[in-house]
């Protein structure tokens, strides 16, 4: 068993201007970075695949797609809000990003590796039921959860989110789905500032001021997704894994490192062990200081794949 990498090509087509963070360099440094080390032979390497119209259709409604279809340009830029554009290939990485994280489902759930890292773009989690925003255009995570639990055996998920920014269009899709734990930290009050105040049994919201570093990081993790995982015992676990929290990154003020992306992937893969038969399916969400994310996503892929070993 071993862990795969989920890619693809043409998600380097994707993009939004050339000042904008979300840029297809931040893929090729992830991807130069791990050329350079032995872990990159332990992965198992897969081409992404398009997601299936259905399983769109659970997270987002056809009325949507269909809107974001009218938006894409032949040339050029449209934008689906002030910071959020599409170009000729946009729509198509996107069905490849979404079509990765449940391509990873699949793989995990038949047993062909034991957990699997999504290196996509555009990322995913602010994506809303019916609306594109914060770099993102279809909820990746979501929708490979929402294809999770339409398999047999597969009643209950988890969703942890420790990107800098809020979840919010993870919250939307699941806030009346008790069977979706969703536990996300983040810095707060910022970007988005949406859904990050809603009160439900299964939206463990936590934010984290400006500046917060690893102790009370750490702690808030500790303090309040170990009981929601406890109590909700979930047989597969996704992780919208996001690194722009790391002190160096240029959209955010909080303040971890490498060490503490360690801490948590670690803590996750010790959750996946307890409750989901060590089933992981975790996708790239933020980080736009390059080398910091490559480091970062290194660090993350490196505890995934000792869970393999």
């Amino acid at each position: 068993m071993t862990t795969a990498l989920i890619t693809h090509g043409d998600y380097l087509r994707h993009t939004m201007g050339p000042d904008h963070p979300e840029c297809p360099e931040r893929l090729g440094a992830i991807l130069q970075y791990l050329a350079g080390e032995p872990l990159a032979d332990q992965l198992q390497w897969h081409t992404a695949l398009e997601v299936n119209p259905k399983q769109f259709e659970r997270i987002h409604p056809a009325g949507y797609i269909r809107h974001l279809e009218s938006l894409q340009p032949q040339q050029g830029l449209v934008y689906a809000d002030p910071d959020t554009a599409l170009n000729p290939h946009t729509l198509h990485a996107a069905r490849l990003a979404a079509g990765a994280v449940t391509q990873a489902v699949d793989l995990v759930l038949t047993g062909q590796v034991t957990n699997a890292f999504c290196a996509v773009r555009p990322p995913g989690h602010h994506a809303e039921h019916a609306t594109a925003m914060g770099f993102c255009f279809f909820n990746n995570i979501a929708v490979g959860a929402a294809h999770a639990l339409a398999q047999p055996g597969i009643d209950r998920v988890a969703i942890l989110d420790f990107d800098v920014h809020h979840c919010n269009g993870t919250v939307d899709s699941f806030k009346d789905r008790p069977e979706v734990l969703v536990c996300s930290t983040f810095q707060h009050p910022f970007y988005p500032l949406r859904y990050y105040d809603i009160e439900r049994p299964n939206i463990i919201n936590c934010p984290l001021p400006a500046g917060t570093g690893s102790h009370p990081f750490r702690q808030t993790v500790t303090e309040r997704w170990l009981p929601a995982l406890r109590h909700h015992q979930p047989q597969m676990l996704f992780v919208s894994a996001g690194f722009d929290a790391h002190k160096d990154d240029p959209l955010a003020d909080l303040r971890l490192n490498e060490a503490d992306f360690r801490w948590i992937s670690e803590l996750i893969v010790d959750a996946a062990a307890t409750y989901a038969n060590h089933r992981v399916v975790s996708t790239l969400e933020g980080g736009y200081h390059l080398t910091a994310l490559a480091r970062s996503v290194y660090t993350h892929l490196d505890v995934l794949a000792s869970v393999s070993s």
